[in-house]
């Protein structure tokens, strides 16, 4: 079976728009970010096909609305680009220090490493602010909240039939096979 045959139909369409390539091959060919293809996300899909789905789908809205679609598709590329994969992390028991609530300021530490170069007032509070609510303050730009609705859409299609508080980091899998 070709890689080819696991995307979903965004990811695809993405891969294929050759604006958006330009965009985003540079963090799709870094190494450190190609890790992100064995860390699980909701179910079977991958932090990065995750990524890939939310930042071609807040690009396309951006552009659509005449916003800043470069910083929003880059911000969205890295919105999870946190260290390692929480799933097989020692269980955590102060619910505030779960991966839900951590990971954005994880993706934004961890971009800052290996990514300086995109980082920008915006995509930084895209990156920082995409879990709202759960991360109490709230977006500051309108390209902030279309990364943390597009996150929400993308991560809804994955997890219509999972346990959703596996699917936002509230609680672990049982075991690894998982």
């Amino acid at each position: 079976m070709k890689e080819s045959d696991n995307m979903s139909k965004r990811e695809q369409e993405a891969l294929n728009n050759k604006e958006y390539m330009e965009i985003v091959d540079n963090i799709l060919k870094n190494q450190e970010f190609i890790k992100r293809k064995e860390y699980k996300h909701h179910g079977e899909k991958s932090v990065y096909d995750h990524s890939i789905e939310v930042s071609y789908l807040a690009y396309k809205i951006s552009k659509k609305l005449k916003l800043d679609y470069k910083d929003t598709a880059i911000g969205a590329m890295l919105h999870d680009f946190y260290y390692e994969d929480w799933h097989y992390l020692p269980k955590e028991k102060n619910i505030f220090k779960k991966h839900g609530f951590t990971h954005a300021k994880q993706a934004l530490e961890n971009t800052k490493k290996c990514f300086p170069q995109y980082l920008t007032f915006k995509t930084q509070d895209i990156i920082l602010r995409h879990m709202f609510p759960l991360n109490i303050v709230p977006p500051k730009y309108l390209e902030s909240w279309i990364v943390s609705i597009s996150d929400k859409i993308v991560s809804m299609d994955l997890v219509k039939n999972k346990d959703m508080l596996i699917s936002i980091g509230l609680k672990k899998r049982s075991n690894k096979n998982e």
